[in-house]
């Protein structure tokens, strides 16, 4: 690091442009490699797509480019506090302006696979500027860069923001609800839009006020008036690379003065004797205490009550009963690493002796005593506000079970699938950012999405043949689900307590000849994960939701593409949608396995 100091500000982007790509080149191992070419993959479909649409549909350009930019605005609040691989705590201690600094780290922030596939989605500037001549193609490209900069600049002004403020429980729970609306809104936004009529003039303003419309603008206008667009975009650029200095510097400061403050304050819902009540009583102060616990509860809760809002714009009142439970699975989704974000605590319980039965269940019981009452009481609100009498079986019977089933599972996921993260104290000066492989954690939250409503399928089925008997079904499914995951969870930490340990503090260690994802053909990478990214579509709200409405003959179509169709194709398409989900599950877990077997034959 100290020959940095010597260097010009064009030697120091270019060498954090070096390490940025050193960084990437270094990770490029097993299935880091195989999500990388998916990703960037499908992002170049993406782009192409998105120069189709400029030459197909050009009046959907602004909306098309208004996407792309949505992703680099809610991608960082998503992955809680954006991915920082040059970390500005790294170069604290170099005698330059935070200026040339933060310059300097924007150069590095291009060195990837994202800009250059979102530079590639917006050659569609100049393709639509062909239809204005010349002229129009050269403001096209010019405004393709200048839009790409600004882009990645909010990114980056909305991660330092996000590292710099998160500094209390109330603003973490404040970005976890945005976080929660953004994708309530992603997967249901259709609804208000419908409900106000569809898209209008307003929107077409809208896509070209946002910075993303702003290419379209310039190549739209006349000469004078796109040359003050360009001018206009570069000074917005200029104002936002100060605005990151100053953050950036900001950040550093306040990391390099504790970062957050100390909490007080905790409650304590019941005296600590021994046993599982003492590690209750510490796992509850850990979710009072932890930034990212507390965004990510937000995040859950918030999506679980946004959603079935939206709904309701266009008068759908069928997912209002149903808060309480999305509240459940988004939870125990958020809270599937449990020992992972505790970083090397572990070694605490390791070296007490009989502890780790008590840990298991104290954790257990924090999570019911956090996630439970809350989501009980907007279960019988949200049933008793809806006026849906026949969701009272189904609330009933389902509450017990998913929550035996959330609380079960997430302690054992996070004692047989664990993602290393950061030790919190070394989290630096993003809170929000828990060092952990990102795409491991989502692949381990989608896991839960699955397996926790799994759990509640016994007393589904007993529901549909009597609603007394299914009540009964969730109470006993929960509770053993609950005892029965969990007793599997602590004989797993007694006897592989060590293994975790290492893990978390070295990584997984390298195992020769073992076939990964990686060793896929590129078709069958890519298949993989598109199959496991958009499988629940066809299977749960296009298959299995529409077939309850058919049996119990709820006359709301929403945006079912079964029930819109004549009746004689409805259930064939239920049948079908069902079957679509089914085999692309089926498809990205027997390849895979179909590798294993082979490689291990061929071995012998």
């Amino acid at each position: 690091m100290a020959h940095l100091l010597t260097l010009g500000p064009g030697a120091l982007a270019q060498h954090m442009i070096r390490m940025r790509l050193a960084l990437m080149r270094n990770s490029l191992r097993g299935d880091n490699a195989s999500n990388l070419y998916t990703g960037v993959a499908a992002g170049l479909i993406l782009a192409f797509g998105t120069i189709a649409v400029a030459v197909l549909w050009p009046a959907y350009l602004p909306l098309t480019l208004t996407v792309w930019f949505s992703g680099w605005i809610f991608g960082p609040i998503f992955i809680g506090g954006g991915s920082e691989a040059l970390r500005p705590e790294y170069f604290s201690m170099l005698p330059a302006a935070p200026g040339r600094i933060a310059a300097a780290l924007l150069a590095g922030a291009f060195a990837g696979p994202a800009p250059a596939v979102n530079l590639i989605a917006l050659l569609s500037l100049p393709v639509y500027g062909w239809r204005f001549g010349p002229a129009g193609v050269l403001i096209g490209l010019a405004a393709a860069v200048t839009t790409l900069i600004t882009m990645v600049m909010i990114s980056r002004v909305i991660v330092a923001l996000i590292g710099l403020f998160v500094r209390s429980r109330a603003t973490a729970a404040a970005v976890g609800i945005v976080t929660g609306t953004a994708i309530a809104l992603c997967s249901n936004g259709w609804a208000p839009v419908a409900a106000l009529g569809g898209t209008g003039a307003w929107s077409e303003v809208l896509v070209r006020v946002l910075p993303s419309g702003w290419g379209v603008a310039a190549i739209e206008a006349p000469w004078l008036l796109a040359l003050a667009i360009l001018v206009a975009n570069a000074g917005v650029i200029a104002l936002l690379l100060a605005a990151w200095a100053g953050l950036l510097s900001r950040r550093v400061v306040s990391a390099a003065r504790g970062g957050v403050p100390p909490r007080r304050g905790t409650p304590r819902p019941f005296p600590t004797t021994s046993g599982a009540r003492v590690a209750a009583a510490k796992e509850l102060r850990v979710w009072w205490r932890d930034l990212v616990r507390i965004q990510l509860l937000a995040t859950a809760f918030s999506y679980a009550v946004v959603t079935p809002l939206l709904l309701v714009t266009i008068d759908a009142w069928i997912m209002v009963p149903f808060t309480g439970l999305i509240a459940i699975v988004m939870a125990a989704a958020s809270s599937a690493n449990l020992y992972g974000a505790d970083g090397t605590a572990l070694w605490l319980t390791l070296m007490t002796p009989g502890a780790e039965r008590a840990d298991v269940r104290g954790r257990q019981l924090a999570w019911l005593l956090i996630v439970g009452p809350a989501a009980v009481l907007l279960s019988l609100a949200g049933t008793l506000v809806s006026g849906q009498v026949w969701a009272w079986p189904w609330v009933l019977g389902l509450l017990p079970a998913l929550l035996g089933g959330g609380a079960g599972l997430i302690v054992l996921l996070a004692v047989t699938s664990l993602v290393p993260g950061t030790d919190p104290h070394k989290r630096g000066g993003n809170p929000l950012s828990t060092g952990a492989d990102e795409t491991a954690e989502t692949s381990l939250a989608w896991l839960v999405l699955v397996a926790v409503p799994a759990t509640a399928l016994p007393a589904a089925g007993a529901i549909l043949l009597n609603p007394w008997a299914g009540i009964v079904t969730g109470v006993l499914t929960g509770a053993l689900s609950a005892w029965g995951l969990g007793r599997i969870a602590y004989r797993r930490l007694e006897s592989h307590g060590i293994d975790l340990l290492n893990l978390m503090k070295h990584g997984p260690a390298p195992q020769a000849g073992k076939p990964t994802t990686a060793d896929l053909p590129i078709q069958h990478r890519i298949g993989v994960t598109i199959s496991y990214t958009i499988a629940w579509l066809p299977l749960f709200p296009q298959g299995l939701v529409p077939m309850v409405m058919k049996i119990f003959g709820i006359e709301n179509r929403s945006w079912f593409l079964a029930l819109h169709l004549p009746p004689i194709w409805q259930w064939p398409t239920i049948i079908f949608m069902i079957a679509l989900g089914l085999l692309m599950y089926g498809y990205a877990i027997l390849i895979p396995m179909r590798l294993n077997s082979s490689s291990s034959a061929a071995t012998r």
